[in-house]
């Protein structure tokens, strides 16, 4: 009797490690605080503690994998690389884990889960004439297009050709609402929530469909990438 009280007190004694894992977290994402944000409720729902670490990482935070968050100025992939990531990326893709997302700070992050992974050579489907005419009525306000409005975009956003030398364009055109500033005075139709009406957007909003964002993905396809020369030589 003695000898089984001893075994219920050293058990009840003993505390339960729950079980731990790392995912590797780009600088540039570990400063936004999202991760932070993320990693505990997805431990308090499923046990699984994960913390920020490269020693033996589950998953990889970056441009390999499935895209799962966007913005503010990029759309991150989740890499799985053991079956504890792989629950980590089911919760990041379920409801409760694109909310989370979304009610991190002032909502300059989204759930990408539907964002294709974005490569240069990606073919676009699309009507590629209807998105030259939005590219220019919509996005022709701050963005040179084409040579159409070649003098007539700000001069601190990038034209459609310089964002078509970058790797990922496809997924930047595709996710550009949830990349600052857009989201801020963009609403696509069944995509993003109502404007806050604390927070009313800073220039006659930009209003459009899936299939809009679709034509001008398409046809931003058919712009050569920009020209940028041959990196500098120090000598």
């Amino acid at each position: 009797m003695v000898r089984v009280l001893a075994l219920l007190v050293a058990l009840i004694g003993s505390p339960l490690h729950a079980q731990e894992a790392q995912v590797a977290v780009p600088d540039a994402l570990a400063t936004s605080g999202l991760v932070d944000h993320l990693l505990p409720r997805f431990s308090l729902k499923t046990g699984l503690r994960l913390r920020p670490g490269d020693a033996s990482p589950v998953a990889r935070f970056g441009d390999a994998g499935a895209p799962v968050i966007a913005g503010p100025d990029r759309v991150w992939a989740l890499e799985v690389l053991a079956p504890e990531g792989e629950r980590f990326a089911a919760w990041l893709r379920s409801d409760v884990g694109k909310r989370t997302i979304a009610g991190f700070g002032d909502g300059q992050f989204s759930a990408a889960t539907d964002v294709r992974k974005a490569k240069a050579e990606t073919r676009v489907t699309g009507d590629v004439d209807k998105g030259a005419r939005l590219a220019m009525d919509l996005c022709g306000r701050c963005h040179v297009i084409d040579d159409t409005n070649r003098m007539k975009g700000l001069g601190s956003t990038p034209s459609f050709e310089v964002l078509r030398t970058l790797p990922n364009w496809q997924g930047r055109f595709e996710a550009f609402y949830a990349l600052a500033p857009h989201g801020a005075f963009t609403q696509v139709k069944d995509v993003t929530p109502p404007f806050d009406p604390r927070h009313p957007p800073p220039i006659v909003p930009l209003e459009m469909t899936l299939d809009d964002l679709e034509a001008i993905a398409a046809f931003a396809g058919t712009l050569p990438p920009a020209d940028l020369g041959a990196p500098l030589q120090s000598r």
